[in-house]
């Protein structure tokens, strides 16, 4: 047993991480200023600190008070693409500064395993699909380049023999956990399948279907979903291997199937029982028409597969959970 710090983990992937640490048998701190988290997403059983990473008395006394650790994994962030564009200095504060500050300590209490949350936004418009490590990261919006310049501090503390750490690049994390619990819940929330299920329920207008002339089977977005249980996963086997000595480094983390926007639309529709409101849109200026991982270099290195990743999983577990969501 591990004892592990976990920034972010009243969030949406960063709650699901910690009960899939709980499940392995870790000891497990969140650290969360419930900005965006919720701390009824914390298990009873794990002690909650309400702090900014970037608070670095707060972050120093965890790490010194409630240690030793063996690991961080590290969730906390600002997500929005659309926000990150209108407040860069914002996101390279949030993202980049406080995650700095947060590296730091980390190391100066001896901690040697770091897990990131990173994103395939850092790969921009990439030119080839299924889109592997090597390919180049060139982001085009602020949230990607904050992923990015973490990803780059990270490799140099690395290679200088002070951190060693993983960088998951996430593709579309999606779903709920199946015993309900916990959710996707942003607010305001900007992805796909809650939003919806959302209009399904009549519980906002008719979605916005974003572009319906891309070069795809049916004109729509081609995007990788990842359950977020399998994506979580995916932390456990990470920050595992790190502190088994693993060198680290940066991997995708998707499923490698591509599905188009109106083919997550039908699937709603087959689970709700009844036809997503749709309203065609114009394309979103950035909006790449696909992007799918070549996830096989973290399968390979780690014998890591998705188990929940599949179309109906993913929207029948959300649902789900919406529904408990707004009885709540």
């Amino acid at each position: 047993m591990a004892r592990l710090l976990v920034t972010g983990g009243a969030g949406y992937i960063g709650s699901h991480t910690v009960r899939a640490l709980r499940a392995a048998d870790h000891d497990v701190v969140v650290l969360d200023d419930l900005r965006d988290g919720r701390a009824e997403f914390v298990p009873d059983d794990v002690d909650l600190v309400e702090a900014a990473t970037g608070d670095r008395a707060a972050v120093k006394a965890v790490l010194g008070g409630r240690g030793p650790f063996d690991g961080v994994l590290h969730f906390a962030a600002s997500i929005s693409v659309g926000d990150s564009v209108t407040s860069p200095l914002a996101y390279w504060r949030n993202n980049v500064a406080d995650c700095l500050t947060l590296v730091e300590e980390t190391i100066a209490a001896g901690v040697d395993a770091f897990v990131f949350s990173s994103t395939a936004a850092v790969y921009g418009h990439p030119d080839v699909q299924p889109i592997a490590e090597d390919a180049p990261v060139r982001p085009i919006n602020p949230y990607g380049s904050t992923k990015a310049a973490v990803e780059r501090f990270l490799a140099e503390a690395r290679s200088a023999g002070l951190l060693r750490s993983i960088a998951l690049r996430y593709f579309n994390a999606c779903g709920a956990h199946p015993d309900g619990g916990i959710g996707e819940a942003h607010d305001p929330e900007t992805h796909l399948i809650p939003l919806a299920l959302a209009a399904v329920a009549g519980d906002r207008p008719a979605l916005k279907l974003f572009g319906t002339d891309y070069p795809t089977r049916d004109g729509t977005c081609v995007r990788d979903y990842i359950h977020v249980v399998d994506l979580a996963s995916a932390h456990v086997v990470a920050v595992e291997a790190l502190m088994q000595g693993h060198g680290g480094g940066a991997y995708n983390c998707g499923t490698g199937v591509g599905t188009t926007n109106r083919e997550v639309l039908d699937a709603v529709a087959e689970v709700a029982g009844r036809q997503v409101p749709v309203e065609d849109a114009e394309r979103r200026a950035g909006d790449p028409a696909e992007l799918r991982a070549d996830p096989t270099r973290f399968s390979a290195e780690f014998g890591w597969e998705p188990t929940m990743s599949d179309l109906e999983t993913v929207v029948s577990t959300a649902w789900d959970w919406y529904r408990e969501l707004r009885t709540a």
